[in-house]
């Protein structure tokens, strides 16, 4: 089980170990790891289906959707809910007073190009059934080349998609995005109100592949292997996501490498606001919120705002790990700016939660280019926008997760840190590293409102054509393809609460490789560290840190099947998506 503690030491420990030789224990030299953005499974996959007849969990298989797009016979089990809070009372996850909605409150638009800001999307019907619905059709295609079709984006915050996801019901999607929004502290377009919280039901959008929708990302897993049970680390956003990609771990707030107090607006405060006129109008509106405000949870202590009803509903689950929270840690739980710049300068720090970009402190826990480095064992991560490349719009701070670390951007490492086009050169001169992290340019992941789906496609298999080109180099390599969480988005299946922070959400995880078990879909449940445990078992490492999730067993299947493990909490190292008895 976790033990609960950082230290500077545990990094030192980490870059002091014995170099080791760079072999693996399968035939895979070659790690490449791919992130989107922002899209659950059920959003992408929820209309798959296997051509040989492979069981796979989402709307259809389930009954909630027909193969055109249509509900299902089951449609009501993904119905969402109304709740009321009463006046005075904490924040909750559960709320024992919910009824349906009678319809699905009309999607917005948001910040997405070229639509209106925030106006209700007129491409659909007012009177949308309460439920998942298909955002592609005649006025909003897949992909209409060489125009794009933007849709809104769902809000995907921390304590938000704990109440979106309802302990295990996933019914409080739309409510929770029309009453919190993204907060009363948000800088993102016009800052939301109580009364306009810049959402709609646009949460319950899926893309159809049975209709010919993201044909590539059905190709791939038509072809090798797909997940159909892996998971965002934490709830919420982008910048917890990344950090649990490259760590297990979560973020917290440091002075001189140490635990420390944030600054009060920095903390966040998810219980309903108190002020009668506010709470008359929206009972959920949260008292500090947003992307340039509170951000920072001290989980170790159960009177901090928010954290109690966590709490409650992981004990119910007989997870009694202190939910993996240090004594007197803030953790960060959304997205602020990281440490450095892309140069290795540390950023000016700014107390007031107001600033354009509030900074997360230098970081010292253990990162897995930090375990790579000290075993011999070269490694990269690509980032689109990045320094060099001709567009820096095109580039996103906090999908470059590694920049916040003092181990990283104060070494030598800091030059692994490299612009995107330099992945293509890197092939072409055979000197591709043994572990590659892939992030896109900005308006090829995906993400909604400012990217699409059909980019994020097009990357994805320019990148598996260029190494299957390279046939040494395809035979001894695995890309994995996922995104950094689900974005708000509705999923149907099993969440597991591993700890305080998630998991969260179940998102897309496709293994491209000559070794994938072609058209398998694996049901063992996994998380963001399963590529961490499986990095780990390929070069016989130890895990990242006491605490990181990598330590955590392989899955047991018990009488719950084996989409909930016997032995929670517990995730895969995904080896079980390969045959390497080839």
């Amino acid at each position: 089980m976790f033990k609960l503690r950082h230290s500077v030491m545990a990094v030192a420990s980490v870059l002091c170990a014995p170099a080791a030789l760079a072999t693996t224990t399968t035939p895979i030299e070659h790690v490449i790891v791919i992130v989107g953005e922002n899209h659950t499974f059920d959003n992408v996959y929820g209309a798959y289906q296997s051509p040989t007849g492979k069981k796979v969990a989402n709307l259809l298989s389930k009954g909630i959707i027909n193969a055109d797009g249509t509900p299902g016979p089951n449609f009501a089990m993904a119905a969402q809910k109304t709740a009321r809070n009463v006046f005075g009372a904490n924040y909750a996850i559960g709320f024992g007073n919910k009824k349906p909605y009678a319809y699905l409150p009309a999607p917005n638009t948001t910040y997405a190009t070229d639509l209106p800001f925030d106006q209700e999307d007129t491409r659909y019907p007012a009177n949308l059934p309460n439920g998942p619905f298909q955002m592609t059709n005649a006025n909003a295609p897949y992909d209409p080349a060489p125009a794009k079709t933007y849709y809104g984006d769902p809000v995907h915050r921390f304590f938000q998609m704990w109440q979106m996801t309802s302990m295990g019901k996933n019914d409080l999607f739309t409510w929770v995005g029309t009453t919190t929004g993204i907060g009363n502290q948000s800088n993102w377009g016009g800052h939301s109100t109580p009364t306009d919280v810049q959402q709609g039901g646009e949460a319950m959008g899926f893309y159809n592949m049975s209709q010919g929708d993201a044909p590539i990302l059905k190709a791939l897993a038509d072809q090798y292997a797909l997940s159909d049970n892996y998971h965002q680390f934490i709830m919420g956003g982008t910048g917890a996501n990344f950090i649990g990609l490259v760590t297990g771990d979560v973020g917290f707030y440091t002075q001189n490498g140490q635990a420390a107090v944030p600054p009060a607006l920095q903390i966040e405060n998810p219980n309903p606001t108190t002020n009668p006129a506010i709470f008359s109008v929206n009972n959920n509106w949260y008292s500090q919120d947003g992307y340039s405000g509170g951000s920072y949870v001290n989980c170790s202590d159960i009177n901090q705002p928010g954290v109690k009803a966590i709490f409650e509903f992981i004990w119910k689950k007989n997870i009694f790990n202190g939910g993996n929270c240090a004594a007197n840690t803030y953790y960060l739980v959304n997205n602020y700016g990281l440490a450095y710049d892309q140069y290795g300068n540390l950023k000016p720090f700014h107390p007031k939660a107001t600033t354009p970009e509030t900074i997360l402190p230098p970081q010292t826990i253990p990162t897995i280019a930090d375990k790579l480095a000290a075993n011999g064992i070269s490694w990269k991560y690509y980032s689109g926008g990045r320094n060099g490349d001709p567009d820096p719009n095109e580039y996103c701070g906090i999908c470059d997760p590694l920049t916040g670390f003092a181990s990283i951007m104060t070494t030598e490492q800091k030059y692994n840190l490299q612009p995107i086009a330099n992945f293509d050169s890197d092939i072409s001169k055979g000197s591709l590293p043994a572990v590659a992290y892939l992030r896109p340019y900005e308006s090829k992941a995906g993400h909604p409102a400012n990217a699409t789906l059909p980019d994020f496609e097009q990357y994805v298999l320019s990148v598996v054509n260029q190494v299957k080109a390279n046939k040494k180099l395809w035979k001894n390599t695995a890309i994995f393809v996922t995104v950094d969480e689900g974005g708000g988005y509705y999923d149907s299946n099993y969440i597991q609460p591993i700890d305080f922070f998630g998991d969260g959400s179940r998102i897309p995880l496709l293994v491209v490789s000559s070794w994938a078990k072609k058209g398998h879909i694996d049901h063992s449940y996994g998380d963001h560290a399963s590529i961490l445990k499986f990095i780990e078992k390929n070069w016989g490492l130890n895990p990242l840190s006491y605490r990181s999730r990598d330590n955590l067993p392989n899955p047991v299947v018990g009488s719950n099947g084996a989409y909930i493990p016997a032995n929670q909490p517990a995730i895969t190292d995904l080896m079980g998506l390969f045959n390497f008895k080839m």
